[in-house]
Formats: C-alpha cells, sequence, structure tokens
C-alpha cells in the first residue's frame, strides 16, 4: 500500500505519476494538482490546463500575464 505524498493517506489505489525520472504517489487528482502543478505568477492559482509560459514564468491565462506585463502572449491563435 502506497503513501500520498500530499496528505499522507495510505491507499490501496494510489497512482504513481513520473516527473523528470521521479516517482510522485497519490490517492486523487487533487492531491496531485496541489503538488505538481505550477502556480500562476500573477493570481498564484494552480494552472491545470495549458496555461501559458514568458521566459520561465507561468501563468494561467492572457489576462494575468497582460497584467504582469507581458503583451506577446495570447490564449488563443
Amino acid at each position: 500500500m502506497k503513501t500520498c505524498e500530499t496528505c499522507g493517506n495510505q491507499y490501496d489505489k494510489c497512482f504513481e505519476i513520473v516527473q523528470g525520472g521521479t516517482s510522485h504517489y497519490f490517492d486523487c487528482f487533487e492531491c496531485a494538482i496541489h503538488s505538481l502543478a505550477p502556480t500562476c505568477n500573477h493570481c498564484n492559482c494552480r494552472i491545470i490546463g495549458h496555461g501559458l509560459e514568458a521566459a520561465g514564468v507561468f501563468y494561467c491565462c492572457d489576462h494575468c500575464a497582460e497584467s504582469s506585463g507581458v503583451t506577446n502572449l495570447v490564449d488563443r491563435v
């Protein structure tokens, strides 16, 4: 039985996510998102969709990127 690395729950149905060669175990997607999803540089929400990136900085949407002074990104082309 594995233990969720976010909440510590021991669960027989934990799943593994391998990121950069390192294994991570979680009991639910919520814990995986909390642990692994990048955070928007402007509003601090977890980015669970595609998001946007400029110069190594992540944003959840075009609005947050523009609010941070990044004007060359768009949500859709």
